[in-house]
């Protein structure tokens, strides 16, 4: 009998970005946290061990949530901005999806709780390896599911915005990170 996928999306979880700032007048700019608000992960399972993983995002559904530093607060007009500048550098009416394909996933400890995913990004129609590390949390009743990656806009040819006649950019590695909870199955009966 084939072990049954897990299957995530925005209902389950945070699929959230967060930049640097970089160039001379870095400390103007604002680091900031962003939203992928629609996404869905698929975790396949093969002898009781994850076995492959396939998560897919809308370019389009990147939400700016907050931004750090700056001179400023960031205003509801800048986020909305900012979400238009990322979208051109993004190309997203060209890319308008991210894809994360796994089929290498590697335990690294014996308890099973860590786990490190080898697999391609293909972002703005560039594809690249990339690694995940994933951490699995025991609720209870629950599974916490953590993924965390680093990845750079270089790998993918995206030209990262700037201003103040570039001496001001978005910093080259953008971190991401992933949390879903997942809902043990009820003992049968």
């Amino acid at each position: 009998m084939a072990e049954p996928n897990w299957n995530f999306d925005t209902s389950d979880g945070d699929l959230l970005l967060g930049t640097g700032v970089a160039g001379r007048a870095a400390r103007m700019g604002h680091r900031l946290t962003i939203a992928l608000t629609s996404w869905q992960a698929t975790v396949s399972w093969a002898d009781g061990r994850p076995a492959a993983v396939r998560l897919s995002a809308d370019v389009d559904s990147f939400t700016v949530l907050r931004g750090e530093g700056g001179l400023t607060p960031l205003s509801g007009p800048e986020k909305a901005l900012i979400r238009v500048n990322a979208l051109n550098c993004l190309a997203g009416s060209r890319h308008p999806r991210i894809e994360f394909t796994c089929d290498t996933v590697e335990s690294v400890d014996e308890a099973g709780d860590h786990h490190r995913l080898s697999g391609i990004l293909d972002l703005h129609g560039r594809t690249h390896p990339q690694t995940v590390d994933v951490r699995v949390q025991d609720l209870g009743d629950a599974w916490r599911v953590r993924c965390d990656a680093v990845v750079r806009h270089s790998d993918h040819a995206v030209k990262p915005y700037s201003m103040l006649m570039g001496s001001m950019w978005v910093a080259d590695e953008v971190t991401v990170s992933l949390c879903v909870d997942r809902p043990k199955e009820p003992a049968p009966r």
